[in-house]
């Protein structure tokens, strides 16, 4: 019962820390797929203007979802839509891998 059990325990935390995204995008990938974002997100991913968001240091799962909502209109926005719309799976799951490993914004000490 003790072997089951730290199995599948030790399953469960390989799953966990692997990700489904992390499994699926490539970042060397992702970054020669970004030509077209580092337009508005910057080549760092942290956005040319207040305007546009920052997406280096996001989650992957989080970039995943949102570039798949846009690309289906479940997401509207006049500037993103276009964007997504010809992205394969791959693409997206690509660039979710390579803006993820980018630094993010710090939060300033008050």
């Amino acid at each position: 019962m003790l072997h089951k059990t730290s199995t599948i325990v030790l399953l469960c935390a390989g799953l966990l820390a692997a990700g489904p995204a992390a499994a699926s995008g490539n970042p060397e990938l992702g970054k020669a797929k970004s030509a077209t974002c580092v337009a508005c997100h910057g080549a760092d991913g942290k956005g040319i203007a207040p305007t546009f968001p920052v997406i280096a240091g996001q989650h992957a799962d989080y970039l995943i979802l949102t570039l798949k909502q846009y690309r289906s209109g479940e997401r509207n926005n006049a500037q993103m839509a276009p964007m997504a719309a010809n992205l394969s799976d791959d693409d997206i799951a690509d660039l979710a891998a390579y803006y993820s490993q980018l630094p993010g914004l710090k939060t300033p000490k008050p």
